[in-house]
């Protein structure tokens, strides 16, 4: 049995920060459970008290990040405008900030690139990020329209709609390297133009 310094959360955090630097560096097959350990400075054998195998490694590496990235995306900003064009100009910047950061666009290509060969990474990134964001999108879509101040009757495909506008001409572009990162005001007006457009199909309509 490992010993408490072994399963300490500093000890699994190191752990995490070494394989974030191998991942990154080599993708998910060309990494190893060995390189890891030592970029990390732990003996293999600390490395296997945390995590059996690669895949619970990277899975464990993937939830860690979008726990992270989610929590901002989603956190309330104090004496914001609470309309709802508001809340979602600032959920779909967040959200397209985060997809193209570094550590998003290098989970994105490595996930995208073992799919086949892994498809549990690919359930794995799928759970942990995109359906947890789609998931709290539509329980404030829900909320809103039991306020009255949308109208959705399905709120998880609205979600996933608004998501979907929110990435035109910026995520895929930027994952396959055929663009540099946007400036903030390219990304503003992506966002904008896709509340727009979200809005002009769910806002409630006001009687005549």
């Amino acid at each position: 049995m490992a010993d408490l310094d072994t399963l300490s959360p500093e000890k699994r955090a190191q752990v995490l920060a070494g394989a974030k630097t191998v991942f990154d560096r080599d993708g998910y097959e060309g990494a190893s459970m060995s390189r890891i350990a030592r970029e990390a400075g732990v003996s293999k054998g600390t490395l296997y008290n945390y995590f059996e195998s690669k895949a619970e490694l990277f899975a464990a590496y993937v939830a860690q990040q979008c726990t992270a990235k989610l929590d901002q995306v989603f956190a309330p900003s104090p004496g914001s405008d609470p309309s709802p064009a508001a809340v979602l100009r600032t959920i779909g910047t967040r959200m397209v900030d985060m997809m193209l950061s570094p550590v998003g666009v290098t989970i994105y290509r490595v996930v995208t690139s073992e799919a086949t060969k892994f498809p549990e990474l690919a359930r794995t990134f799928f759970e942990a990020g995109p359906a947890r964001a789609i998931a709290a999108l539509a329980d404030w879509l829900a909320a809103e329209t039991a306020s009255g101040r949308l109208a959705i009757t399905d709120p998880v495909f609205a979600a996933e709609q608004f998501f979907s506008l929110c990435q035109t001409r910026l995520c895929l572009r930027r994952a396959l390297e055929l663009e540099g990162p946007p400036k903030p005001e390219e990304v503003a007006r992506v966002v904008d133009a896709a509340v727009a457009m979200f809005l002009a199909s769910y806002a409630a309509k006001v009687p005549a």
